[in-house]
């Protein structure tokens, strides 16, 4: 391996801002999540890196608190959108409205025009809405009527869905998985922390507790700071090696796109800079590889039926592919 070295293309000062952005959004955010910095510091990494998270566990698990929790600590504009299956694709992205006052049509904006969406239990609305955000999350745009409309930026989807089996509860399509960046679960709090929740008093799940550390200009600049950050060939080959290795797994019937293994590059990115590090080492990889691409990552009925889980396909591919090794001097 002929490059693990420092680039150029970021500096350490770049860096190391970067650094304490992260931990002072994390520590916001705790404020109000507690004992899941692990969880948070990934949503974090995901934001960073232009991508969007998909947040799936149990009600009454803390989802809705640590996407709300984010929003605040992001500042900027949030806008939060409750999905049921009553609720319209127009419901989500707007629509032309006529003006009776001077007889002209103009678009009227849905909530997805902000810097943070949340998207609250996401599979309770119908494919049809699901499928509405497709467009404005990986283009940033919305198309009516012919005309294309921006959303702000940064802009970033914090989608929370339940466990599938629970009743009235749709299966997020494969192409709409594949524009979620990271899926995370936040699972109950260990013996300390819900005794922390539970005590009279307590901030953890208050919104209102949660300060504003930072603003849309400032996330957009280390956002940039983040593309720019080095990942040596040997790396990016690892990354695909994993893919493919995904891909031929006797279990999967749809492995992880190419855009996928693009997101896992650009989360490492973000993951390495949030660790103080102006590029990237196996070991973001290994880390990341999982969160990024266990979601992409469907099986057969046969696997599925088995017991398996893309979880494990995806470990068992870091496994069977070795990491690119430093040249000795």
């Amino acid at each position: 391996m002929t490059t693990l070295a420092t680039s150029t293309a970021t500096t350490e000062q770049e860096v190391a801002e970067l650094r304490r952005v992260h931990q002072r959004l994390g520590d916001a955010v705790e404020v109000a999540v507690r004992g899941k910095r692990g969880v948070v510091d990934l949503v974090l990494t995901s934001v960073l890196a232009r991508g969007h998270v998909l947040v799936e566990d149990l009600p009454g698990t803390g989802k809705t608190t640590m996407a709300r929790s984010l929003a605040k600590a992001l500042g900027g504009k949030m806008h939060r959108v409750q999905f049921t299956p009553d609720l319209l694709p127009s419901d989500v992205t707007g629509t032309s409205v006529f003006d009776p006052r001077d007889g002209q049509v103009r678009f009227r904006p849905g909530p997805v025009f902000a810097h943070v969406v949340l998207a609250d239990e996401i599979n309770r609305a119908a494919a049809k809405t699901q499928s509405a955000l497709l467009e404005v999350m990986e283009e940033h745009t919305v198309s009516v009527d012919g005309t294309a409309h921006r959303v702000p930026e940064p802009f970033t989807v914090v989608a929370t869905q339940n466990p599938v089996d629970l009743d009235g509860t749709y299966r997020l399509p494969e192409a709409q998985l594949d524009r979620f960046m990271v899926r995370v679960s936040l699972g109950f709090p260990d013996r300390e922390h819900e005794l922390d929740v539970l005590r009279p008093g307590s901030t953890a799940g208050s919104i209102d507790d949660v300060p504003t550390v930072s603003d849309p200009a400032e996330i957009a600049r280390l956002a940039a700071i983040v593309e720019r950050l080095h990942v040596a060939d040997p790396i990016l080959a690892y990354v695909r090696e994993v893919g493919v290795a995904i891909r031929e797994d006797r279990r999967v019937r749809l492995g992880a796109s190419t855009r996928g293994l693009r997101a896992l590059v650009r989360a490492v990115q973000a993951y390495a800079a949030s660790c103080g590090r102006h590029y990237v080492i196996p070991d973001d990889v290994r880390r990341l590889a999982e969160p990024v691409l266990a979601h992409r990552t469907v099986l057969t009925r046969e696997a599925l039926l088995e017991g398996h889980a893309g979880a494990a396909v995806v470990r068992q591919a870091l496994e069977d592919v070795a990491p690119p090794q430093p040249d000795r001097p």
